[in-house]
């Protein structure tokens, strides 16, 4: 199959999934990862009729964007502080806020370098509690989307998450469940709108659609298996 050929399938899924849980298919955002694939099969996805791509590292991102067509960029990983200039320089939206450092270092960046920005992002919460993967715990959520809303040049958007992985996609949603009952209460609590939920990827993001995501972020049903990075 063909990207634009994988992209209308995935769409048709996205729909059906938005579907069963009463939803408008268009209140869901395709986000397509396109870690270590090259330049051009991301171009096409774009020409596809993609308009937001997702990417994990900073240095892979700048390298590619100049060759792609027009589109919304997230940052979908990990980012250190020594690298958020960069970054800042290749992404539309960073969906991976986990501490209080990054916050401080992203609203500096911005207030040197880029006056008026208002930079979109999401607070990656780690909803399994994995020690291995990034993310801030849900207990520490609303202190950390305090720190966010504090500074003028960000602007909170929701939340994102990378639920443990599990053969079966329907044994994660209690953690897809669980994100969208904490958005519920930060709103509650915050008195924010935090419309956002990042969560769902090629294997799980049906599932994701019917707990409430709003962007699913797909990368091997779009591009195939990732290549050696």
């Amino acid at each position: 199959m063909t990207i634009a050929e994988r992209i209308r399938q995935v769409r048709r899924s996205m729909a059906k999934a938005a579907e069963r849980a009463g939803r408008d298919p268009k209140s869901v955002t395709l986000v397509a990862v396109g870690k270590t694939q090259p330049t051009e099969a991301v171009a096409r996805a774009v020409r596809a009729g993609i308009t937001d791509l997702g990417e994990n590292r900073v240095g892979e991102a700048a390298a590619k964007r100049p060759g792609v067509p027009p589109a919304t960029w997230h940052l979908i990983g990990p980012l250190q502080r020594n690298k958020v200039k960069r970054a800042l320089e290749v992404f539309d939206i960073v969906e991976t806020v986990d501490r209080p450092e990054l916050v401080l270092r992203l609203a500096m960046q911005l207030e040197n370098h880029w006056p008026g920005r208002r930079l979109p992002v999401l607070l990656e919460v780690n909803i399994g509690g994995e020690p291995q993967k990034a993310g801030v715990s849900p207990a520490e959520a609303a202190r950390l989307a305090r720190a966010v809303l504090e500074q003028p040049q960000l602007e909170l958007r929701g939340l994102m998450t990378v639920p443990p992985f599990e053969p079966d996609p329907a044994a994660v949603r209690p953690f897809f469940r669980a994100l969208a009952a904490l958005a519920r209460e930060l709103r509650q609590e915050l008195g924010e709108p935090l419309e956002w939920l990042s969560m769902g990827m090629s294997h799980d993001f049906e599932v994701a659609i019917e707990e409430g995501a709003t962007h699913v972020r797909v990368g091997t049903a779009i591009f195939g298996q990732r290549r050696t990075a």
